[in-house]
Protein backbone atom coordinates (compact mmCIF):
# COMPACT_ATOMS: atom_id res chain seq x y z
CA UNK A 1 0.00 0.00 0.00
CA UNK A 2 1.26 3.35 -0.60
CA UNK A 3 0.07 6.85 0.14
CA UNK A 4 0.26 8.57 -3.42
CA UNK A 5 0.38 12.78 -2.59
CA UNK A 6 1.25 13.68 -6.12
CA UNK A 7 -2.30 12.04 -7.22
CA UNK A 8 -5.00 15.06 -7.51
CA UNK A 9 -8.02 13.62 -5.59
CA UNK A 10 -10.38 16.05 -7.47
CA UNK A 11 -8.43 15.10 -10.78
CA UNK A 12 -9.14 11.18 -9.84
CA UNK A 13 -12.36 11.17 -9.03
CA UNK A 14 -13.18 13.10 -12.19
CA UNK A 15 -11.58 10.24 -14.25
CA UNK A 16 -13.55 7.53 -11.84
CA UNK A 17 -16.55 8.95 -14.15
CA UNK A 18 -18.92 8.26 -10.56
CA UNK A 19 -21.50 10.00 -8.89
CA UNK A 20 -21.85 7.77 -5.75
CA UNK A 21 -17.81 8.15 -5.61
CA UNK A 22 -18.11 12.27 -6.00
CA UNK A 23 -21.22 12.99 -3.36
CA UNK A 24 -19.82 10.42 -0.89
CA UNK A 25 -16.27 12.59 -0.92
CA UNK A 26 -18.50 15.98 -0.70
CA UNK A 27 -20.19 13.98 2.29
CA UNK A 28 -17.34 13.18 4.03
CA UNK A 29 -15.36 16.51 3.40
CA UNK A 30 -18.27 18.17 4.85
CA UNK A 31 -18.27 16.10 8.06
CA UNK A 32 -14.25 16.50 8.32
CA UNK A 33 -13.24 19.44 7.95
CA UNK A 34 -10.11 20.51 7.18
CA UNK A 35 -8.64 16.98 7.29
CA UNK A 36 -6.09 15.53 4.32
CA UNK A 37 -7.18 13.87 1.19
CA UNK A 38 -4.88 11.60 -0.22
CA UNK A 39 -5.57 8.84 -2.45
CA UNK A 40 -3.72 5.26 -1.79
CA UNK A 41 -2.40 2.51 -4.07
CA UNK A 42 -1.48 -0.80 -3.75
CA UNK A 43 -2.28 -4.30 -2.68
CA UNK A 44 -4.70 -4.23 0.08
CA UNK A 45 -6.59 -7.03 2.10
CA UNK A 46 -7.17 -10.09 0.41
CA UNK A 47 -4.44 -9.61 -1.98
CA UNK A 48 -6.84 -7.46 -3.95
CA UNK A 49 -5.50 -4.10 -5.83
CA UNK A 50 -6.84 -1.22 -4.78
CA UNK A 51 -7.49 2.64 -4.96
CA UNK A 52 -8.78 4.60 -2.03
CA UNK A 53 -9.21 7.70 -0.81
CA UNK A 54 -8.08 8.24 2.60
CA UNK A 55 -9.42 11.46 4.56
CA UNK A 56 -7.01 12.49 7.59
CA UNK A 57 -4.17 10.90 9.19
CA UNK A 58 -3.56 8.62 11.46
CA UNK A 59 -1.12 6.27 12.65
CA UNK A 60 -2.04 2.45 13.52
CA UNK A 61 0.19 1.49 16.83
CA UNK A 62 1.67 -1.98 15.97
CA UNK A 63 2.84 -4.14 19.64
CA UNK A 64 5.02 -6.12 16.90
CA UNK A 65 7.01 -3.76 14.32
CA UNK A 66 6.95 -1.05 13.10
CA UNK A 67 3.63 1.40 13.30
CA UNK A 68 1.55 1.65 10.41
CA UNK A 69 0.45 5.61 8.90
CA UNK A 70 -2.99 5.04 7.52
CA UNK A 71 -5.85 7.31 7.00
CA UNK A 72 -8.94 7.85 9.31
CA UNK A 73 -11.75 7.24 6.56
CA UNK A 74 -11.39 5.39 3.52
CA UNK A 75 -13.47 5.40 0.42
CA UNK A 76 -13.44 2.84 -2.71
CA UNK A 77 -15.75 1.43 -5.56
CA UNK A 78 -15.00 -2.50 -5.33
CA UNK A 79 -16.71 -4.42 -8.15
CA UNK A 80 -19.92 -4.74 -6.82
CA UNK A 81 -20.53 -2.72 -4.27
CA UNK A 82 -18.29 0.49 -2.18
CA UNK A 83 -16.73 0.08 0.88
CA UNK A 84 -15.84 3.00 3.70
CA UNK A 85 -12.88 2.15 6.08
CA UNK A 86 -13.63 3.64 9.21
CA UNK A 87 -10.29 3.68 11.51
CA UNK A 88 -11.16 5.63 14.53
CA UNK A 89 -11.55 3.55 17.49
CA UNK A 90 -13.92 3.63 20.01
CA UNK A 91 -14.29 1.96 23.63
CA UNK A 92 -12.04 -0.30 22.08
CA UNK A 93 -13.50 -1.32 18.91
CA UNK A 94 -14.03 0.63 15.52
CA UNK A 95 -16.64 3.00 15.31
CA UNK A 96 -18.21 1.84 12.29
CA UNK A 97 -19.30 -1.45 14.10
CA UNK A 98 -21.12 1.21 16.54
CA UNK A 99 -23.08 2.87 13.84
CA UNK A 100 -23.93 0.07 11.36
CA UNK A 101 -26.91 -1.23 12.94
CA UNK A 102 -28.42 2.63 12.20
CA UNK A 103 -26.40 3.27 8.94
CA UNK A 104 -28.92 1.50 6.25
CA UNK A 105 -27.68 -1.75 4.12
CA UNK A 106 -24.34 -2.12 4.93
CA UNK A 107 -22.58 -5.16 5.28
CA UNK A 108 -20.12 -4.65 8.31
CA UNK A 109 -16.17 -6.16 8.56
CA UNK A 110 -14.06 -5.09 11.33
CA UNK A 111 -12.95 -1.52 10.02
CA UNK A 112 -15.42 -1.47 6.81
CA UNK A 113 -18.89 -1.06 5.35
CA UNK A 114 -19.74 -2.10 2.19
CA UNK A 115 -23.22 -0.89 0.99
CA UNK A 116 -24.41 -0.73 -3.10
CA UNK A 117 -25.17 2.65 -2.84
CA UNK A 118 -25.29 5.84 -1.37
CA UNK A 119 -29.12 5.69 -1.41
CA UNK A 120 -28.53 2.58 0.95
CA UNK A 121 -27.67 4.85 3.47
CA UNK A 122 -28.86 6.91 6.23
CA UNK A 123 -27.08 9.93 5.45
CA UNK A 124 -27.99 11.96 8.98
CA UNK A 125 -26.18 8.78 10.69
CA UNK A 126 -23.16 8.76 8.07
CA UNK A 127 -22.56 12.56 8.74
CA UNK A 128 -22.85 11.56 13.17
CA UNK A 129 -20.26 8.72 12.68
CA UNK A 130 -17.99 10.25 10.36
CA UNK A 131 -17.74 14.03 12.67
CA UNK A 132 -17.02 11.18 15.86
CA UNK A 133 -14.23 9.92 13.94
CA UNK A 134 -13.09 13.43 13.36
CA UNK A 135 -13.50 14.57 16.92
CA UNK A 136 -12.16 11.33 18.07
CA UNK A 137 -8.33 11.78 15.57
CA UNK A 138 -7.93 15.59 15.25
CA UNK A 139 -6.93 16.06 18.82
Amino acid sequence: MEKRPDLDVDAWLAEQDDATLTALDADIRSAMPGCSRTVWTGRFWGGSDQQIVGYGDLVQLRPRGADVEWFVVGLARQTRHYSLYVNAVHDGSYLGRHYADRLGKVKAGSASLGFSSRDALDLEVLDEMLRHAHRLTSG
